[in-house]
Order: structure tokens, then sequence, then C-alpha cells
């Protein structure tokens, strides 16, 4: 998994890339994620269109990162999910504990 970071709107927006399973890819979003909130950037966005595969792990990686802004008093939203990962996420009915939007534009308005 790679992420990458830009602005828009003034809203944080990570790209993540690649399969989201767990192992030091964990590391590497908590990391992003507290660096996100140490420098004041409350409101993230994380693009989920270039993500081919998740597993539980990987969604145990989006809930841990969605508890720590929450316990920070930011917003964390999740955008254009691929069909297996928002099938995921809705079997697993944790599409009623983020905030899913079809595209990053609509997430960012979403603020």
């Amino acid at each position: 998994m790679t992420i990458t970071e830009r602005t828009q709107n003034n809203i944080t927006v990570l790209r993540l890339e690649g399969d989201v399973m767990g192992g030091p890819e964990a590391s590497t979003l908590n990391e992003e994620i507290n660096r996100l909130l140490d420098e004041g950037k409350l409101q993230v966005v994380i693009d989920l269109e270039p993500v081919k595969r998740m597993n539980s792990s990987g969604l145990a990686i989006l809930i841990n990162a969605m508890g720590t802004y929450k316990q920070n008093g930011g917003q964390l939203k999740l955008a254009a999910p691929g069909s297996l990962v928002h099938n995921l996420l809705k079997v697993t009915r944790l599409d009623s504990y983020f905030e899913i939007y079809d595209s990053v534009d609509a997430a960012v308005t979403s603020f």
C-alpha cells in the first residue's frame, strides 16, 4: 500500500493505493494519521478508489484511524471505494460507522 497526500479546498486527502491488508501498512497509516493530527489537520478524506483488495486487518486500519480522529476532535470520511471494498464495508456493517461518498469531491464538499 502506498499513501499520497494532497489538499483540496483546505481538506486533506489521503489516497491509498494497492492492497490494504494490515501488517506494516497499519503502522504506516497510523503514523500518517498521527502526523496529520500533530499538524492540526482535523478534516481528512481517505480516497479508496485505487484500493484493489482489503481484508479484516485492512478494515481494522480504517477503524483505528477513525477512532483516533474522533478522539482528537477530527473528522475522517471515506471516498470512492470500489465495489469489492464497498461490499466489504456493507457486509461488516461498517457503512453505518463511516461516512462514505461516491467521489473525493463529494466527500470534500460534505465538510
